[in-house]
């Protein structure tokens, strides 16, 4: 068997993550220092910090047209819905494919297209257990649309979570972006919500798990039917 080179076998941290992790292992100091138990909960709970802002890297399709997932995690629903209003974009036909992202999930957000972002939006709200479907309208989001050069509009959503507390977003109004390149990430549990036009059928099903910037959501030049799928 052919071994990695030991560079390519690390998974790097997310920079933000750095000052948590920094954080957790001088708690985790101290705690030794008052009692041994206290100490290896504190090493239990560093560990998990410096999983939980992993970034690997991903490969990502790059055929015109293809629609990748924005987030690791695991398809929650997929249903008529409209785009946040501050998007701006018609109230018509969109089909919602919503991601729920456990605590355990690579929380580093992608984009699903290439494109140009034509808006970005970011409002307050609450922390609502993420996998519940009021989170959409009632938590705290940032919300953005991409416009391809072919003119469609993909709708994408970072929604905070009970657990998470805070969204990141790098990329702004105006920025040409690719599919798969990282704009953001939520800490700590979250969910991401897609918008698809009319027309775009999704091509993953319920239940399905989610691999950012890889797993091929939908396909603007496919004329397949949404797909069906069953456990087994």
């Amino acid at each position: 068997m052919t071994k990695l080179p030991f560079h390519e076998s690390v998974i790097p941290i997310h920079r933000e993550g750095w000052y948590f992790a920094l954080a957790a292992i001088a708690i985790t100091f101290l705690l030794t220092l008052l009692n041994h138990n206290l100490g290896w909960f504190g090493a239990v709970i560093t560990a998990w910090v410096i999983y939980f802002f992993r970034d690997p890297e991903r490969v990502t399709p790059v055929r015109e047209g293809l629609i990748v997932s924005p987030a690791d995690g695991m398809v929650l629903r997929i249903s008529p819905a409209s785009p946040p209003a501050e998007l701006g974009l018609d109230e018509g036909s969109w089909t919602k494919i919503s991601v729920f992202l456990n605590i355990f999930d690579v929380h580093i957000n992608r984009i699903p297209i290439d494109g140009k972002i034509i808006k970005s939006h970011y409002r307050s709200g609450k922390f609502l257990n993420a996998s519940v479907d009021k989170a959409s309208e009632d938590n705290e989001r940032q919300s953005l649309a991409v416009e391809t050069k072919g003119g469609v509009v993909i709708g994408f959503v970072q929604v905070a979570g009970l657990i998470a507390r805070r969204i990141r977003c790098d990329v702004q109004e105006g920025d040409q972006v690719k599919a798969g390149q990282r704009f953001g990430l939520i800490r700590f549990g979250s969910r991401a919500d897609i918008y698809l036009p009319q027309g775009v059928e999704p091509q993953v099903i319920v239940g399905q798990r989610m691999i950012g910037g890889e797993t091929v959501l939908a396909d603007l030049k496919s004329k397949e039917p949404a797909r069906e799928g069953e456990k087994r």
